[in-house]
């Protein structure tokens, strides 16, 4: 581990550890320059070219994200870095700077590895699905490392943390995606993030924004922040500012009420299908019990319950 983390990290890791604690909005830390600047500079080198990896929605279409999971097929330098996330050393460092014991990798990287987001891409704010699909262990922590050497705050794309979304007081702190810069934040029901649409000079517009995102999870979590299980949920962005009464709208007016309403509508579909699939799985389950001889009694008690009642 010592020749892929910057030793600077792991010589401050009580340092580290001070400033995650305080939750602002909620508990957090930016590290810069997080790996060994010759292997930060690999993982950039072998970063998979957009059309290799998933640029799927939620709703099917292709977009301008591209998602690749399995990062230990994509070179030399994301197998060391498979290596090192699963590693007893770097999951006691990443514990000692957050406080979280027993931290698990997720060897399949769900919803993780590497991010790639092109100009017109945004991602509204949210929060994680907070249990691992598979396992159902307890979703913890998220660290994401950016790659980009150029990249500026008026070009959107940058983290935003946020107090409340849906609060008129809202606090957000934005994190720009520079270079090697590490951001390690909680996953609870109160870490809300996104990021802003990306919006590039038009001679930039062959730049992307790419990250590597690694989750980790525990078996438990402390019963104040145990929720039910739920997939990731969003809060739709709001009307911009400029929509106002009296306002007449231009093309780029109607371009972006025309994003926010196609946005909100992904969400609701992916509601949908949610309730769909939860439905069905109940419905199998009241098959199963009324298939038995047992199952069978309790229908007919409770037709006859029903009919006495009635």
């Amino acid at each position: 581990m010592p020749s892929l983390i910057n030793p600077d990290v792991l010589a401050r890791q009580d340092e580290f550890a001070a400033r995650f604690r305080p939750r602002d909005p909620f508990r957090h830390i930016v590290i810069d320059d997080f790996l060994a600047p010759d292997y930060a500079a690999q993982i950039l080198d072998q970063f998979p070219p957009f059309e290799r990896g998933n640029a799927r929605n939620e709703a099917g279409d292709l977009g301008n994200k591209s998602t690749v999971e399995k990062i230990r097929g994509l070179g030399s330098a994301y197998a060391a870095l498979d290596d090192l996330v699963q590693s007893r050393e770097f999951l006691g460092l990443i514990g000692r700077i957050t406080d979280i014991d027993d931290l698990l990798y997720d060897p399949w990287y769900f919803g993780g590895g590497t991010h790639e987001n092109r100009h017109g891409q945004d991602l509204d704010t949210h929060v994680d699905f907070n249990r691992h699909p598979l396992n159902r262990w307890h979703r913890r922590l998220n660290l994401i490392v950016y790659l980009n050497h150029e990249w500026r705050d008026d070009w959107g794309g940058a983290l935003q943390l946020h107090s409340d979304p849906r609060s008129a007081g809202d606090r957000i702190i934005a994190i720009t995606p520079r270079f090697n810069r590490a951001v390690i934040f909680e996953t609870t029901e109160a870490s809300w993030h996104g990021f802003p649409r990306i919006a590039l000079p038009t001679e930039r517009q062959a730049l992307t924004r790419k990250s590597v995102a690694l989750y980790f999870y525990t078996k438990d979590r402390p019963t104040e922040e145990t929720a039910g299980t739920h997939s990731t949920i969003y809060v739709d962005a709001p009307l911009p500012a400029r929509i106002q009464a009296g306002r007449t709208l231009d093309q780029a007016d109607v371009d972006e009420l025309r994003t926010l309403i196609e946005r909100r509508d992904q969400h609701n579909q992916r509601l949908y299908r949610d309730l769909g699939a939860m439905t069905a799985q109940l419905e199998q389950v009241q098959a199963a019990l009324y298939a038995g001889l047992l199952g069978r009694l309790r229908h007919i008690a409770r037709v006859a319950l029903r009919r006495w009642r009635g």
